[in-house]
């Protein structure tokens, strides 16, 4: 394998890396924010409940 191929191969293969990465970040904010939202809904149902059950 020449040093242009290898050098090629590297490049390509960071390429893949940085998209894997920004990827994988995309996901863990979205889940983040899943989870926050969920959170202050889950609270919200849990006071209502408790609103309807002691009345």
């Amino acid at each position: 394998m020449g040093p242009e191929l290898h050098y090629e191969l590297i490049l390509n293969r960071v390429s893949e890396l940085h998209e894997a990465a920004a990827a994988h970040r995309r996901a863990k904010e979205a889940d983040k924010r899943r989870k926050s939202s969920e959170g202050t809904r889950g609270s919200r149902n849990r006071s209502l409940f408790a609103k309807l059950r002691t009345s």
